[in-house]
C-alpha cells in the first residue's frame, strides 16, 4: 500500500503554540508525530510592527506495522 507522506504547516505566537494548535488539530498526542521548526517567532521592537510568527510543519511518524 502506497501512502504519501501529509504534513500540516501551522503558525502561533510562539513555536509551542504551533505545536499546540497542530496537535489540537490533528487530534494526535507528540509522540505520534514529527515537528520541523520552520521559522521561529520574531518579536517587533519596543512593539513596533515587524513581529513575524513561529512556524512549524508536522507530519505523521511511520508506523512499523504500514511499512
Amino acid at each position: 500500500m502506497n501512502i504519501k507522506t501529509t504534513f500540516l504547516e501551522v503558525e502561533g505566537n510562539t513555536v509551542e503554540e504551533a505545536i499546540k494548535k497542530a496537535l489540537k488539530e490533528l487530534k494526535l498526542p507528540r509522540s505520534k508525530v514529527k515537528i520541523e521548526v520552520l521559522s521561529e517567532e520574531k518579536k517587533g521592537l519596543f512593539g513596533m510592527p515587524g513581529a513575524k510568527p513561529a512556524k512549524i510543519r508536522v507530519s505523521l511518524l511511520k508506523n512499523k506495522e504500514n511499512t
